[in-house]
């Protein structure tokens, strides 16, 4: 059978006419078989020879050395573990910086060692949550005691320290490293730890010199911030950490707009965001270098946003970071910043031209060079004319150990010609060096410019990365952004309310022409001449109407003449205010649906890269959706409709997103003109079957903190053992909880509630922080809402050892699920929580569906059933108990 089905595939190949012969010859078939059989094996025999001859001509390769578990042992070829062998030099480095005299006299050889050792894990933990201070104080009394007295690699590890110059000991550091934490069994504690929180959003790992810019911008709860270049996010989280330093205000009056030029950086950036539940950030994809100016409506009129608080964190060559990216050492060169310079000069050019008057910048880099840095405040200052200063910020974060900016500094080339002024550049070399990148000559006017209040961050002087701060304060406006005279602002006033009243004077004018032929009664020769005139008088009226677009072209050049924007950015405005002007007019029936409306921009006015995003659409204050949810959860009335939100147009809301009255604005007026990837936070998601229970809307806790206020009804007050049976058993029944939350829940109705716990001051051993969750009150039972990670957290606080838990569940294994259920039912919880797998793991996941932050229950609890539905939203809750 094997030589049949071998045959006819030889015979496939052969011509047409010697297939016919051999297919009807089976004598000449079977030769031919048996000779490519005998060839095919003398062949497989040749090579195998040839390859097990070179085989034991080659070295024996020893099995490499494995750990208990199996795993190949990698060598300490990099901190990362990851990285091949590399040599930690790059002698070009070291000659341009030695020139520079970029280090003090004397500290050189430390300040190389510095960057040749890896650089210490630092932590900071979230300041604007109310327990902040609980994670603080969880920190200090047991895992920071853990660490005391261990011997890592050989080296003793020290007991975390505060950063000095961080307020209120928020921030830590420790002499271990990434690899240590991650890797070291006697760390895996605190390391899960770590993971833990960070997912929650109380804890940022972060390194300690990317923390300086957000504490030098001192921001308050109504400032409107910008993030140029806010990807990854760690900063921009700290912006919104510092916006919400009262969690009693829910909605400051500030936000924070943060900007990426790569569209899937963005995305991380909105995972980063996503952690703090703020209604207050707005996650856009924009060249940082043309990001466009936004309008505000402002008592009907539409005004320039100018943002009280700019963060200028530009791209750089990043030499200041070889103590963790130690790829930089074999591909540092020159080359690279000046190939950087013009980007970030006009970054931070675009920064302050948005930049209100009196209001703060700060420009920062991870880069140690002065063409990255100094060259570019310099360039900037001299061309401000004085609309900028640097501000002395020397006392604003006492402990810090900083270097003053330099003023003198020559320019390197990857060949190593070096140049100290422009006039020396060769032509050949005009288009990669230029003018900008060099110190003023002028020693009056380098004087004036103040460059020595830049700080530069060394690494061996506190054990951090190499970094660069300047701060900028604007004094008035741009030279190239100065307010046109006073005579074009006056159609501001006179057209706008001349303008509707043109269509009214227009019909005016044909009235008066059946006057003329009143007139002419004794001449009736002259009559057929009046209709001859008659088609003339209208065709003035066109002459007239046509002199209203050059009245309303006038409007947008006196107010860019108030804004503040390049003499390019003059040109195009107007037209495009035009038309706004003119589509206003035109289209009033459709006023409803624009004011509620924010979609992407159209592809013919802008060319958008990455995902698109679905549209953003607000509901109106008579929305059928808003009485029952009002009803239910007895909502204030100071409640703020307006700004509840939907992802989609048409069909059901399935998710209700909240933003603030100033986002909404931002929102609402500038649809066209920028890409939002995401922004609000939210509060409802759709229950299929909710409305048999009153309300089709179920609270979600990545809002509840927002919405809590507002509620005033279906609110639990629970004790903090019933929070702890909440967190640690699925579906626990009434009977497990306080007598009081019983009598709370007896005569409640089924649906979403929500679960309240104050702390009690004359218990100071007890949780001290306020903790509210949303939950779902069954039959004869009540369940939480909340993502694992965040009951965890909440664990951790009240003293529970969630990782020994943990650990002997993995020895457990899953056992028999029945007595596990039965166990959980019948034992009471201890003060140690000594619960059972399916108690304690809670196991959620991401859903590729839905959006950051949506979660969706692996394990389902008995007597409830969550469908899986669009947007991952749980929407159907049925209680069969």
């Amino acid at each position: 059978m094997v030589i049949l089905n071998s045959a006819s595939l030889v015979l496939l190949r052969l011509p047409r006419v010697l297939r016919f012969t051999l297919t009807y010859t089976p004598v000449l078939q079977f030769n031919l078989v048996h000779r490519l059989f005998l060839n095919h094996n003398v062949s497989t025999m040749g090579r195998r020879h040839r390859r097990n001859r070179q085989r034991n001509q080659e070295p024996k390769r020893c099995r490499p050395e494995q750990d208990q578990e199996g795993r190949p042992v990698r060598d300490n070829a990099g901190w990362e573990g990851g990285y091949p062998d590399i040599v930690k030099e790059n002698k070009l480095f070291e000659r341009y910086y030695q020139e520079l005299k970029l280090v003090p006299e004397g500290e050189w050889d430390q300040f190389m060692q510095s960057l040749r050792e890896p650089l210490p894990a630092t932590l900071r933990i979230t300041g604007y949550k109310s327990h902040a201070k609980e994670i603080l104080h969880c920190l200090k009394d047991k895992y920071f005691k853990e660490l005391q007295d261990l011997v890592v690699d050989g080296q003793k590890v020290e007991a975390p320290q505060p950063l000095s110059w961080y307020p209120e000991e928020l921030a830590w550091h420790t002499n271990l490293s990434r690899k240590n934490l991650r890797k070291c069994p006697q760390l895996e504690r605190f390391h899960q730890f770590l993971v833990s929180e960070t997912e929650s959003g109380n804890i940022s790992r972060q390194e300690a010199v990317s923390m300086i810019p957000p504490l030098l911008l001192n921001v308050e709860p109504q400032h409107k911030i910008l993030d140029m270049c806010a990807a990854p996010g760690s900063k921009t989280a700290q912006l919104i950490e510092m916006l919400h330093a009262d969690m009693n205000i829910p909605f400051p009056e500030g936000f924070v707009i943060a900007n990426d030029v790569d569209n899937k950086r963005c995305y991380l950036l909105v995972h980063q965001a996503k952690r703090l539940n703020s209604p207050c950030i707005m996650v856009v994809n924009h060249d940082a270098s043309s990001i466009p100016r936004l309008l505000v409506e402002n008592d009907g009129r539409k005004e320039v946003l100018f943002y009280d608080r700019i963060l200028c964190d530009v791209p750089c060559s990043g030499d200041g970071t070889m103590r963790k990216n130690i790829d930089v050492w074999k591909k540092w060169t020159t080359l690279n910043s000046l190939q950087l310079h013009g980007l970030q000069l006009r970054i931070a050019t675009r920064g302050v031209e948005q930049l209100a008057e009196g209001g703060r910048m700060v420009y920062s880099t991870c880069s140690l060079n002065p063409v990255e840095n100094e060259a570019v405040i310099a360039s900037l200052l001299e061309k401000s004319e004085g609309a900028l200063e640097l501000a002395d910020v020397s006392s604003e974060l006492p402990g810090l150990k900083w270097m003053p900016g330099m003023t003198q500094w020559k320019i390197m080339t990857k060949d190593e010609q070096w140049f100290a002024q422009w006039s020396d550049v060769p032509p050949s070399r005009h288009t990669q060096i230029r003018p900008t990148m060099f110190p003023l000559k002028d020693e009056e006017k380098l004087k004036e410019l103040k460059l020595e209040r830049c700080l530069r961050i060394l690494p061996h002087h506190q054990n951090t990365g190499g970094f660069f701060v300047a701060v900028l304060v604007k004094k008035t406006s741009m030279p190239w952004n100065k307010r046109q005279p006073k005579l074009q602002r006056k159609p501001q006033s006179t057209v706008p309310a001349e303008l509707p009243a043109m269509p009214a004077e227009l019909p005016a004018v044909p009235a008066e022409l059946p006057a003329v032929p009143a007139e002419l009664p004794a001449v009736p020769a002259e009559l057929p001449a009046v209709p001859a005139e008659l088609p003339a008088v209208p065709a003035e009226l066109p002459a007239v109407a046509a002199e209203l677009p050059a009245v309303s072209a006038e409007m947008p050049a006196v107010l860019a003449g108030i804004q503040e924007d390049d003499a390019v950015e003059m040109e195009e405005e107007p037209s495009a205010q035009t038309e706004e002007i003119k589509d206003a007019i035109e289209t009033q029936h459709d006023s409803s649906i624009k004011e509620t409306v924010c979609g992407p921009p159209p592809a013919k006015k802008m060319k958008l890269f990455g995902f698109k995003e679905d549209p953003f659409v607000f509901l109106s204050e008579d929305d059928p959706l808003f009485p029952p949810i009002l009803k239910f959860y007895g909502l204030a009335p100071s409640f703020p409709k307006r700004n509840l939100l939907t992802r989609t147009q048409e069909g059901k809301k399935r998710q209700l997103y909240m933003v603030s009255k100033e986002l909404r604005n931002v929102l609402l007026n500038n649809s066209e003109k920028m890409k939002v990837i995401n922004t609000g936070i939210k509060v409802l998601c759709r229950n299929n079957d909710g409305e048999q229970y009153g309300c089709a809307f179920r609270l979600a806790q990545e809002g509840i903190y927002t919405l809590y206020p507002f509620i005033n009804a279906r609110i639990i007050a629970v004790s903090m053992a019933d929070i702890k049976v909440l967190l640690t058993q699925e579906n626990p029944f009434f009977s497990k909880f306080s007598k009081t939350t019983q009598m709370q829940t007896k005569d409640l109705p089924m649906g979403s509630i929500v679960l309240k716990y104050d702390p009690d001051p004359e218990l100071p051993d007890t949780l001290q922080c306020a903790i509210v969750l949303c939950g779902w009150r069954g039959k004869t039972s009540i369940r939480s809402f909340v993502p694992k990670n965040e009951r965890l957290h909440y664990l951790r606080m009240m003293g529970v050892d969630v990782f020994r838990e943990k650990r002997e569940d993995g020895r457990k294994g899953t056992g028999d699920s029945k007595s596990c259920t039965e166990n959980a039912e019948e034992q009471e919880v201890d003060s140690e929580c000594k619960t059972e797998t399916s108690e304690v793991e809670m196991e959620t996941k991401p859903c590729p569906d839905s959006e950051e932050g949506d979660l969706k229950v692996e394990n389902k609890p008995e007597g409830v059933q969550l469908d899986e539905v669009e947007n991952n939203s749980v929407s159907k809750i049925k209680d069969d108990d």
